[in-house]
């Protein structure tokens, strides 16, 4: 299903194991082959307990699997050491949660250039620019210098979203991102994915609980008990937003 020519992130035989060489030892994933590529919309489904959340951290660089490989623009990662998985990370992933977990005490500004921050030091007049231009792009620009706790929670989503566009990410993973709005909001925010899709060209996987939402994406990958049980196009996604 991918583009090699596109291809964001693939995964060869990857497993994970807890407590491995223990008596209590299990295996959550069982040889995921997965490949992502920069025209994916996708969604990542599946009941509670399919291991939804461990192959997210994986996919993330946040953990390792205990055997097969991970390719992130190309680079294998199985073997990279700590700092070589957060530089990746930093200059290659945008997270979005289910709970922004923005920094109260900064401005929304601040908050957007957090990553920035993180992994390339003081923002310089460039990133300040693309900071303004990602709250443009959400919706936010007169917004800039408030804090979190006087915006309402979608505007708080959206200034996640900016967040995790600040390092101009291959891929954009997100977690349950609309799981704590309401319905109007969640498909508000739903649309915002939809358009920084299309306008910066990045994949998108969003790990959800709701038909509806994965139903609209391009695409939908249903893991159940730690395999890939199906991997299809939803044809009527392009038609279909919430």
């Amino acid at each position: 299903m991918s583009n090699p020519a596109h291809e964001v992130l693939r995964l060869e035989a990857l497993r994970k194991s807890y407590n491995i060489g223990q008596l209590n030892e299990v295996e959550v994933l069982h040889g995921i082959d997965l490949c992502i590529d920069r025209n994916d919309f996708a969604a990542l489904i599946g009941p509670s307990g399919s291991g939804k959340s461990t192959l997210l951290n994986i996919l993330g660089l946040l953990n390792q699997p205990s055997s097969g490989e991970l390719y992130l623009l190309g680079q294998p990662t199985s073997n990279m050491d700590d700092a070589g998985c957060t530089a990746l990370r930093g200059n290659s992933i945008g997270f979005v949660f289910q709970f922004h977990h923005l920094i109260q005490a900064f401005t929304t500004l601040n908050n957007v250039l957090m990553p920035w921050m993180l992994t390339r030091g003081k923002p310089d007049k460039f990133a300040l620019e693309k900071a303004h231009e990602l709250l443009a792009a959400v919706g936010l620009e007169k917004f800039a210098d408030r804090k979190p706790n006087e915006l309402s929670g979608g505007q708080q989503q959206r200034v996640a979203i900016a967040r995790a566009l600040i390092t101009d990410p291959a891929l954009l993973l997100a977690d349950e991102p609309t799981g704590n709005l309401d319905t109007q909001t969640a498909a508000e925010v739903f649309e915002l994915f939809r358009k920084v899709h299309r306008e910066r060209g990045c994949a998108v996987l969003l790990v959800t609980h709701d038909p509806r939402l994965s139903a609209t994406c391009d695409r939908t990958i249903n893991l159940v008990d730690g395999n890939i049980k199906s991997d299809s196009l939803n044809n009527t996604a392009s038609s279909a937003h919430l």
